[in-house]
């Protein structure tokens, strides 16, 4: 499965309003491990940043000067995105500047939702944990994820942090795990099974209780409503099973 984690840094709030994206940073994972494949770009809007929007991300017209417009990068975000599932925290902000940049360009214009599918991870964390703080910082100190480094707010650096807050999110933590492994140069396939061909050893298998099933499934109907239908792992034999409200 491909995914791109996407984030973008804008002049203003309101793309309605007339503003636009300087930023933006994607990542891409695949089968829930980053490829090493990445799309970043500073854009020139071709208007000024407001006082509030710099004070977040502290990015100053002066250093945009010298990029390229939106229209110039376009036909290199759109072919990187192209068929890929987006995974963003509060998907709307960045969806709606996205489709309002595509709208100016010449020609038919084309909309994000006809190119990806599109994960909210700001919606799967709502239902995850109702009635607590869900923003990028507060899922970081969830998920024990270190955003040490993000004093402000960038396209990139925040997709990065995004990837691991995802994936510690649905579950990606013994990923991670093999990932440091292979980094070290260790063997994860004899590092996991060394241990079993030692002599006389019985390997447990242990069996979900009726209750533990019974959570398993509540929660994997959460996530199947929040991700509007996108778990994978469950059988499709498991469709007409009732989903918790």
């Amino acid at each position: 499965m491909r995914q791109i984690v996407l984030d973008t840094e804008t002049t203003g709030l309101e793309h309605a309003a007339g503003h636009r994206i300087i930023e933006i940073g994607c990542i891409e994972i695949v089968n829930r491990r980053p490829s090493g494949r990445r799309f970043h770009k500073y854009v020139n809007p071709e208007r000024e940043i407001d006082a509030a929007a710099l004070a977040v991300h502290g990015i100053d017209s002066t250093r945009l000067q010298s990029a390229p417009k939106f229209a110039e990068i376009a036909g290199e975000l759109l072919e990187f995105i192209d068929g890929a599932e987006l995974v963003i925290h509060n998907a709307t902000f960045d969806v709606g500047f996205l489709d309002a940049e595509l709208a100016r360009l010449p020609g038919e214009s084309r909309k994000v939702s006809a190119l990806c599918r599109v994960l909210d991870t700001l919606a799967l964390a709502r239902s995850l944990h109702p009635g607590q703080r869900n923003s990028l910082d507060a899922l970081c100190k969830r998920y024990s994820v270190d955003n040490s480094k993000r004093d402000l707010h960038g396209a990139l650096l925040d997709a990065g942090i995004l990837v691991d807050v995802y994936l510690a999110m649905t579950g990606g933590q013994s990923a991670l795990a093999l990932d440091v492994s292979a980094a070290r140069g260790e063997s994860v396939r004899g590092n996991l099974a060394a241990p079993l061909r030692a002599p006389g050893m019985t390997l447990a298998v242990p069996v979900a209780s009726d209750d533990e099933v019974r959570r398993h499934e509540a929660m994997l109907d959460l996530l199947a409503k929040a991700s509007g239908g996108k778990v994978l792992w469950r059988d499709a034999a498991d469709e007409n099973r009732p989903v918790v409200s």
